[in-house]
């Protein structure tokens, strides 16, 4: 199964694809981070970012996509930019006939490194160690879109060949 990761971010959205099976160790197949200046005026950083996750997913051919699910933060501005950017991802994917599956940053954080409540810096160390890489991916938005999709694979693997096959059967 591969998948395609998204850490949701108006200045910085990290993306990562992986491929895997669940209970096996994934293999590392792209991560970047799309980027936008703060600047520049909000529809085109949202086009920006729509425009290269759609170049992503003809390119990689991710089965599904992990996106991470805002959860009430202090900062409104900051969530609601988090929001629109998560939303535009699952966009890309409903746009492809993607499945798509939204986690809290604690269930990915227990799904790659056993701790909900794990640091960035545990994080990527275990999506180092889990995609058995030499360097740990940079900046930390590119592993956490990693540890997105790992964590998909081990959890939401399963669920989504299931749904696949019902569709199939219609």
């Amino acid at each position: 199964m591969r998948v395609l990761g998204v850490d949701p971010g108006l200045t910085r959205c990290g993306v990562g694809v992986v491929e895997g099976v669940p209970g096996r160790p994934c293999k590392l197949v792209h991560y970047e981070v799309v980027t936008s200046d703060p600047d520049t005026d909000l529809a085109h950083r949202l086009l920006n970012l729509d425009e290269r996750l759609t170049a992503l997913v003809a390119e990689h051919r991710p089965e599904s996509v992990a996106v991470e699910r805002v959860f009430s933060q202090h900062n409104v501005r900051t969530v609601m930019g988090t929001a629109q950017a998560g939303a535009v991802a699952i966009l890309v994917a409903a746009r492809a006939g993607l499945p798509v599956q939204t986690y809290t940053p604690s269930e990915v954080k227990a799904a790659v490194s056993g701790n909900g409540s794990a640091d960035k810096a545990q994080v990527t160390a275990m999506v180092t160690r889990l995609l058995r890489l030499t360097v740990a991916p940079r900046p930390a938005d590119a592993a956490d879109a990693l540890a997105l999709a790992i964590c998909h694979v081990w959890r939401g693997g399963t669920k989504d060949r299931i749904q696949a096959a019902l569709r199939r059967a219609r």
